[in-house]
């Protein structure tokens, strides 16, 4: 691989950009695609599917032999509210290998006590967030504070970067008053529509750990669900 392409991956993999080396098994020419960029690349729909799947993998393409290797962001959940489901889902999602990382203005309850191990930002969301790499289509945003004061400016900046899961604590009366304000803050229907509310499987949940195990399980669900349909 030449130094300028490794180089241009290493920057790619820091800022959470996905991108694919297609080499030509038979000449060795190297070029790469940047996500940002596959929509007017000849391999268009290849690359799509690979982005989405993860995989690298061997393609033919007008008789030539390629291989396609894949470089995404590792998936993170970013969890809103410093709350006991907080508590127990950080180390199971750790455990999935999960990036994890709480925000709460709230201090009395963002606290590295009450969160050993885990990035705790103590900010509200937005200020949390501008010091965290852009959401993006491989994050994960949980928001489990039931206040619309810090779990609002989250959601609306999930859905507006297209994360691959948003979900929010909180009953069906309490997500329709949440649509509203949503609807009044600029989202449109569909975007609203993508938000898993009330957030979680259902499992018949009722402990701050067994609602934690029903929001990972929709988490890797929605992960895994697009890489179930991609090429091997």
């Amino acid at each position: 691989m030449k130094l300028d392409i490794l180089r241009d991956m290493n920057r790619e993999r820091a800022a959470r950009r996905a991108v694919i080396l297609v080499t030509d098994t038979g000449d060795g020419s190297q070029r790469l695609v940047r996500e940002a960029e596959a929509e007017g690349d000849p391999l268009a729909a290849e690359l799509a599917a690979r982005f989405r799947s993860g995989k690298s993998g061997i393609v033919e393409a007008e008789g030539r032999s390629l291989f396609l290797t894949v470089q995404v962001p590792p998936p993170r959940l970013v969890v809103i509210g410093a709350v006991h489901i907080s508590q127990a889902l950080a180390p199971m999602a750790q455990a999935t290998d999960l990036d994890v990382t709480i925000i709460d203005p709230r201090t009395a309850f963002a606290t590295p006590e009450r969160f050993p191990d885990v990035p705790l930002l103590a900010l509200w969301p937005d200020d949390a967030l501008a010091q965290l790499p852009p959401l993006d289509r491989y994050t994960a945003v949980a928001a489990l504070t039931h206040d619309p004061k810090i779990d609002d400016p989250a959601l609306i900046a999930a859905l507006r970067a297209e994360c691959f899961y948003v979900g929010a604590l909180g009953s069906r009366k309490t997500h329709g008053r949440r649509v509203e304000r949503l609807t009044a803050a600029g989202l449109t229907d569909e975007q609203i529509a993508r938000i898993a509310a009330p957030i979680g499987l259902d499992i018949g949940a009722v402990s701050p750990a067994e609602i934690a195990v029903s929001v990972l399980a929709q988490v890797i669900a929605a992960l895994r669900q697009d890489r179930r349909r991609a090429p091997a």
